[in-house]
């Protein structure tokens, strides 16, 4: 264990707490959303907030964030939820009560559950990113920020990686895999370069033994995902030129 340095005066170092928020992210009626609560109580009563709270004593950050992912999705299983670290906010003044860290986190899933409010929210809600980003919607303390960070890491993230396959669910089509990127994106990608690249990319899709028929034409081919993790050459937004 660390000492303290000479001269260490505790009292010069106010109290100050660790938190946890949650940009929560699914795929539902062909849009990308991400799920707000509305406090209850001051600072920001009637505001509308991202999920999260305190760390309790005897969790580390993660642990924390799958509890409050676990209360606010209702889901018993995560197993189809992806989890990721996203930054550190530590402004001093982020929070009006009393110095508060956060240790903000990304979740993604296929079509989850409409959410439940818990004791300490007045309402929960799965919102549209446009009507969260278009500045019409101004959220409690710097979450503003945090849902910027945590949309632009989602954009990225498809573009590089293979994590668009953790907002369908399996068996899943070519079609519902794109619309992934359609709605993440704001626009689709280029259809037979979408093909072409998602079927290239060894390990990104594989096929199963099915199809099926949403009408007159061919039975469109059922896929899972792989086990690849990486697309390279990445498949970069439109307008940056889809490789």
């Amino acid at each position: 264990m660390s000492k303290a340095p000479q001269g260490y005066d505790p009292s010069a170092y106010p109290a100050f707490a660790v938190t946890v928020d949650l940009g929560i992210f699914t795929i539902r009626d062909g849009a990308l959303k991400i799920l707000l609560v509305q406090r209850s109580d001051d600072p920001y009563a009637g505001a509308w907030a991202l999920p999260g709270g305190f760390i309790n004593p005897d969790e580390d950050s993660r642990a924390a964030a799958v509890r409050e992912l676990a209360e606010e999705t209702g889901l018993g299983q995560l197993d189809a939820v992806h989890l990721e670290q996203l930054a550190t906010y530590s402004d001093p003044h982020r929070d009006p009560r009393m110095r508060v860290v956060s240790v903000a986190h990304v979740a993604l899933a296929p079509d989850l559950p409409d959410p439940v409010a818990g004791s300490d929210a007045a309402d929960a809600r799965w919102w549209s990113i446009e009507d969260v980003t278009g500045g019409d919607l101004p959220l409690a303390f710097d979450h503003d920020q945090i849902v910027a960070d945590a949309l632009e890491r989602v954009r990225s993230k498809l573009e590089y990686t293979t994590l668009a396959t953790r907002f369908v669910a399996e068996p899943f089509t070519l079609a519902e895999l794109r619309s992934v990127y359609t709605a993440a994106w704001g626009t689709p990608p280029e259809l037979n370069n979408f093909r072409r690249k998602v079927l290239s990319v060894e390990g990104f899709v594989e096929p199963v033994d099915a199809t099926v028929s949403h009408g007159p034409g061919r039975p469109a081919m059922l896929y899972r995902a792989g086990p690849a993790i990486a697309i390279q050459p990445a498949m970069m937004r439109p307008g940056n030129g889809l490789k």
